[in-house]
């Protein structure tokens, strides 16, 4: 985790620096600008620590290691449901969502009904059909 640690670490030094230099230019008349970036900023750094203290707990990864290769990190990653159409009508009605909140109420009441039977289709994909536990 030392790499990820380093990364985000450095991308909230990134962000504080933006947002100082933000507020510098625009004399911190614009507040949005500066605590947008500052607020990423503290996002990266709690995500660094976070990593950093669950690094510490940690027994250390193969890719933490210069002499570590890549077979090292071989092995199952997982159990993904193989050709399931769940996730594509989930982000299909996320997207009716979020359009019905720039549009109308009305198309993100539709949007919400059809994300509950595409979440609960995925959800219960293994309880039915031909990957049925």
């Amino acid at each position: 985790m030392k790499a990820e640690t380093k990364l985000f670490t450095l991308l909230g030094a990134f962000f504080a620096a933006c947002g100082i230099a933000y507020g510098l230019v625009t004399g911190w008349d614009e507040p949005v600008g500066v605590v947008a970036l500052l607020l990423s900023a503290g996002l990266g750094a709690m995500i660094s620590f976070f990593l950093w203290k669950a690094g510490k707990d940690l027994p250390p990864r193969p890719d933490d290691s210069p002499d570590g290769e890549i077979a090292d990190q071989a092995g199952d990653y997982g159990e993904f449901a193989p050709y399931s159409w769940w996730p594509l009508w989930l982000g299909l009605s996320g997207a009716i969502i979020f359009l019905g909140v720039a549009v109308g109420f009305w198309v993100f009441f539709l949007g919400a009904v059809f994300g509950v039977y595409a979440l609960v289709g995925w959800v219960f994909e293994y309880y039915q059909g031909e990957h049925a536990s």
